[in-house]
């Protein structure tokens, strides 16, 4: 994890060049025990473990139980980029068509397996459709702590502030 963190900070001082960080996140190799620290689940719902924060990025391990749904979300203007490392989830890209009524035009839709890289995404959807668990990794940008959460049923975007399962290992 540290030539990761390492890696990521260059990149922060290059303004997070998109076809870099891209070709690098496809390429990357982390075997799966130095993600296991970071690797909790709850039944109920996906996890955010945080791996590292600093001022102009941070690294997440998410982990999703078969089921799990992350809604259609935002990511306050900011790159994202998720790498699923174990299982399969769908991602689906969306595009802000307009604000009143609120109208989203889904322009990508992937089933992505170990290693398939998103991003980086502005608007999207993730779900692990499997009876299996999944994994992703995710790198965001200048971290933000609070995201806009898109409310389709009923015509609205809602406030999301995003909470961490675990940090650096341990459970909050």
């Amino acid at each position: 994890m540290e030539s990761l963190i390492k890696n990521i900070q260059m990149f922060a001082k290059q303004n997070f060049p998109v076809a870099e960080i891209s070709s690098y996140l496809i390429d990357l190799d982390i075997p799966q025990e130095k993600l296991e620290k970071y690797c909790h689940f709850n039944n109920g719902f996906y996890t955010r473990n945080l791996v590292h924060k600093e001022r102009d990025f941070e690294i997440l391990v998410v982990c999703w139980p078969a089921g799990q749904t992350a809604p259609i979300h935002g990511h306050e203007g900011e790159k994202c980029w998720a790498r699923v490392q174990i299982g399969t989830l769908q991602i689906c890209n969306y595009e802000q068509k307009s604000l009143n009524p609120l109208l989203l035009e889904r322009v990508e839709k992937v089933l992505g397996g170990p290693n398939y890289l998103d991003g980086p995404a502005d608007i999207h959807s993730v779900e692990n459709l499997s009876s299996d668990s999944a994994i992703s990794l995710h790198i965001y940008a200048r971290p933000f702590d609070s995201c806009d959460v898109y409310n389709l049923k009923d015509n609205k975007i809602d406030r999301l502030k995003m909470q961490y399962y675990s940090k650096f290992g341990y459970l909050c």
